[in-house]
């Protein structure tokens, strides 16, 4: 079983370093780079890994890019802000000494989130699994524009590993806001649209309120004490803002539509 630890970069020169320490143990370390401007690439090559500059096609087809690039048939899917912890390096590597007819051809891990100082344990946030090691002749990465994940093939046996995938997400406030305000909401209200959903003036005015209650309270944000409530927070308004997109987009594409002449004229009688 050799694995090729995958990552996708742009402007990670932060994070690049530590996340291909965390992956060590793997027989190839694969950095793909959408043409980052600080030197990613340089540290990432330092690292032992091997490094392929393709220009940005979108989260899931650039994984797809990296799954298809790898010089091995079993995928480690690794973000560069995430780490493995030790405790899934060994479930990992007790994978690596079993049989290939026992092995299952996916496995999912648990993803913990470090924010405002402490491991968020609540909020939806945890375990929060993740498809991240997968034979690749058997699944591929769905064609989303956001939240991308591993749609395995039909009858294909997928289990979960111990030990936890370390998320440093997001550096505070202000970051999560810019995250929701540029990426979160208006890539999720996109694929709402794309996926034939839509909102209404009153799902504008429930969605916020019913994400935050969600989080907090029936998701147990409340165990975090302020960071839950600050995730509570921020998953109301990223509710609120994607469907005030959506309310958009869908508007604007109902008036498109009204604007498009008939092909067929006025008719005649």
């Amino acid at each position: 079983m050799k694995i090729t630890a995958a990552i996708i970069t742009f402007n990670e020169a932060e994070n690049i370093q530590a996340a291909c320490e965390s992956v060590a143990w793997a027989d190839e370390i694969l950095v793909v780079d959408s043409e980052s401007t600080d030197n990613t690439r340089e540290i990432a090559a330092r690292c032992g890994a091997r490094v392929i500059r393709n220009a940005w096609p979108g989260f899931s087809a650039q994984k797809q890019f990296a799954t298809d690039a790898a010089a091995h048939d079993w995928i480690f899917s690794l973000d560069a802000d995430e780490r493995v912890s030790p405790e899934l390096q060994a479930a990992i590597g007790s994978l690596r000494s079993a049989k290939e007819s026992n092995l299952a051809d996916g496995y999912r891990v648990a993803r913990r989130a470090f924010y405002m100082g402490r491991w968020i344990r609540g909020g939806g946030w945890y375990p929060d699994r993740q498809l991240r090691l997968f034979k690749r002749a058997r699944g591929h990465w769905r064609d989303r524009l956001i939240h991308e994940s591993v749609a395995m093939d039909e009858g294909a046996r997928v289990e979960t590993l111990k030990g936890d995938l370390l998320h440093y997400t997001i550096r505070d406030s202000a970051h999560h806001q810019h995250m929701i305000e540029t990426r979160y909401a208006p890539l999720g209200a996109q694929q709402m649209l794309r996926d034939g959903r839509r909102t209404s003036g009153l799902q504008l005015k429930v969605a916020g309120p019913a994400a935050f209650v969600r989080s907090f309270v029936l998701k147990g944000g409340w165990r975090d004490g302020r960071a839950g409530l600050t995730i509570a927070r921020f998953a109301a308004r990223h509710a609120a803002l994607k469907h005030a997109i959506l309310y958009q987009l869908q508007n604007r594409k109902s008036e498109e539509a009204s604007q498009t002449p008939s092909p067929f004229g006025r008719g005649s009688g």
